[in-house]
């Protein structure tokens, strides 16, 4: 009974969303502010019946309900309960689903909370959002349902894929999804604003704090499928440059260049162009990582379906809003009217040579994961577009952007002062000198540019603190007015130095921790120790466990550096006895900022040897630190009272005193 009343909340879901794209628009159209008042509540309901289904499919996944085809296939009665209820979306259906109730959230959040909206956009945008929820629950009605029934039950199910039996997956997706399906809104006021002809500083500033909430979670999910493929997949890596990775990389690329044009559009009313067709990037690099996922074009372990039906079914929902919000981009975008004008070397021009950079990084990403697949699809022939690709093109695009964040952000509107900014960042930049140098004396191997890095990394983020260290006056005022000014600064100005600082401290994770990293690979028997840089691993002994549902083979090191001992590692081999799918669980060590990380083979050599691979990372979780600093930033900022979604507040009139007489 429950997977029907799912299929029945889903189809009537299905209906609302099919009224929530005629109802509103109609109403903005004939200027009837009744029917463009219905936008809000069909937003609401939308979202109310799809958590109604999404609700019903976790719940036949709770009580292992083996009559549904979905359980049966993604499910085990001896699976500990968060991964039952993780592997609600650890599949093709059951992830749409997931989707398609992230975009009613933000639907219903534009419905209820965008009161300050005028009535004709807020009915536009939602009308738009109804038309992408009415497209994707049409393809999970007809090519994906997740309640289909099987008839007769099996007595047990197939398990989750056993790499998705881990926490992350509880926390990856969600967060990822709320990135993905969030750029949504900025799409929908998009093309609200390009239908109604109403583009200018205002609606920069309604559709800022949607695109930066939709940043904030798509920065964090994807630092979590970072961590997650790094002591989950066995490799002791924490990007691969693998197809579906780029697909969540690109998105967030075009959002930070989205950010940033909204600010120029906000503050100057210029660079409409470029932040309307950024809105409509960024959600079209979403919907390309939908069908990446789930069209068979690739093979991945992030990958879901194989089915071709499917993929045509998404390729042409791709086709549908991609080139409708193109063809309409084209046609309006002559109209749009000019905004202030700039110089050059002005705040202005920087964030248009950032946005620059990130497109053409974009642009980069998009190639190398493209082309292998349209190659392939016209001549036949197979090719791998590796890391040194990526490495070269999108480093090389980075890395100048890195160095330019610090000026940018210290240059004033309209015309700056590029020598001025440089005699301000003087600290800065020296300080960053001699890190370089220092590291560059201190150590040995990796290329000749890598102490330059760490000093690129020093430099960006000693200019985020130069920044808020200017806005204070602090060199210029007394401490006490230094002080107040600190306190008076807006969060937004914290959140954006906060943001530029965590990118550095990411950069400098990953400098650290791919240029000075130690490796070992060896045969091991119990008793054999090997050597990572200074510590020693010892393997003690090897001994079974079981689990709720697998089967464990557990490795057990002891860790000593420079003699004294610094504990245990365990590192183990699952088999899953249901897939007879086996699985390697890294042990990893955290020392300070750093981390031993240590993965065992499936199978055992002769002699009960295993082949031990153990690898020293230096300063590694910055990679990771440096991500959650850049959302607590975006959050900050999104903190900002002139940036809340709702009307400001009015400031408190002061009145006069007026003199006795």
């Amino acid at each position: 009974m429950i997977a029907e009343l799912g299929q029945y909340a889903l189809a009537l879901a299905f209906a609302l969303s099919i009224l929530q794209v005629i109802l509103p628009a109609w109403g903005a159209g004939r200027g009837d502010a009744v029917l463009m008042g219905t936008a809000g509540p069909l937003s609401v309901g939308f979202f109310a019946f799809i958590t109604f289904a999404f609700g019903a499919l976790i719940q036949l996944y709770l009580t292992s309900d083996f009559t549904v085809v979905n359980v049966v296939e993604n499910s085990h009665s001896r699976m500990p309960l968060i991964y039952k209820i993780t592997s609600t979306w650890g599949n093709h259906e059951g992830s749409m689903v997931l989707w398609v109730f992230v975009l009613g959230l933000f639907g219903a959040l534009v419905g209820v909370f965008g009161t300050n909206l005028p009535d004709r956009l807020k009915a536009y945008v939602l009308a738009v959002q109804g038309s992408i929820a009415a497209a994707f629950l049409s393809f999970i009605l007809f090519t994906s349902n997740p309640f289909l029934r099987m008839v007769p039950p099996p007595a047990e199910g197939h398990d989750l894929n056993p790499i998705l039996q881990d926490p992350g997956l509880a926390i990856h997706p969600p967060l990822l999804y709320l990135g993905y399906v969030g750029l949504s809104i900025s799409f929908a006021f998009a093309i609200a604003a390009l239908i109604e002809g109403r583009i200018d500083a205002a609606w920069a500033r309604w559709v800022r704090p949607w695109t930066l909430a939709a940043w904030v979670f798509l920065t964090l999910g994807i630092a979590m499928g970072s961590y997650w493929a790094y002591y989950e997949l066995g490799w002791g890596g924490f990007w691969f440059w693998d197809p579906v990775e780029n697909a969540s990389l690109m998105p967030w690329l075009a959002a930070t260049a989205l950010l940033h044009s909204a600010v120029v559009m906000e503050k100057r009313d210029a660079l409409k162009v470029w932040t309307i067709f950024l809105a409509i990037l960024a959600f079209s690099l979403s919907l390309l990582g939908t069908f990446l996922v789930r069209s068979g074009v690739l093979t991945s372990v992030h990958a879901f379906a194989t089915d071709p039906t499917r993929g045509v079914f998404i390729l042409a929902i791709l086709v549908f809003f991609i080139a409708g919000a193109l063809a309409l981009f084209a046609l309006r975008a002559s109209e749009l009217r000019k905004g202030g004008l700039f110089a050059p070397v002005s705040r202005e021009g920087g964030l248009v040579l950032n946005n620059l950079l990130l497109t053409a990084a974009t642009t980069a990403v998009l190639v190398g994961t493209l082309y292998p697949l349209a190659l392939e699809a016209l001549t036949g022939a197979k090719i791998t577009v590796g890391p040194p690709y990526f490495n070269l093109t999108f480093g090389g695009l980075m890395l100048p952007l890195m160095f330019a964040m610090p000026f940018g952000a210290l240059l004033a509107w309209k015309r700056g002062d590029l020598l001025g900014v440089a005699q301000r960042l003087v600290w800065a930049l020296g300080l960053a000198v001699v890190v370089a140098v220092v590291t560059a004396a201190a150590t040995t191997g990796g290329p000749v540019l890598a102490p330059v890095a760490v000093g690129l990394a020093a430099f960006v983020m000693l200019g985020a603190v130069t920044d808020i260290a200017e806005r204070a006056g602090m060199g210029r005022v007394p401490l006490r007015a230094v002080y107040a000014r600190l306190r008076g600064l807006p969060r937004s100005a914290y959140g954006t130095a906060l943001a530029h600082f965590g990118m550095g401290v990411t950069l400098l994770g990953i400098v650290t921790a791919s240029t000075w990293g130690l490796e070992t690979i060896a045969a091991m028997k119990p008793g054999d120790t090997i050597s990572v840089g200074s510590r020693t691993l010892t393997l003690e002994r090897q001994e079974d466990r079981a689990g709720a549902n697998f089967d464990a083979r557990v490795a057990i090191f002891t860790v000593v550096n420079d003699g004294k001992p610094e504990g245990t590692i365990e590192a183990a081999r699952r088999l899953f006895t249901a897939r007879q799918m086996a699985t390697a669980e890294a042990g990893i060590r955290t020392f300070g900022l750093s981390q031993l990380y240590v993965s065992v083979s499936d199978e055992e050599m002769e002699g009960g040897a295993v082949s031990v691979r153990a690898a020293y990372k230096p300063q590694v979780t910055l990679i990771w630190w440096g991500a959650v600093v850049m959302s607590i930033g975006g959050i900050l900022s999104l903190a900002d009272r002139r940036l809340r979604i709702g009307a400001p507040k009015p400031a408190r009139r002061r009145v006069a005193a007026v003199p006795a007489e």
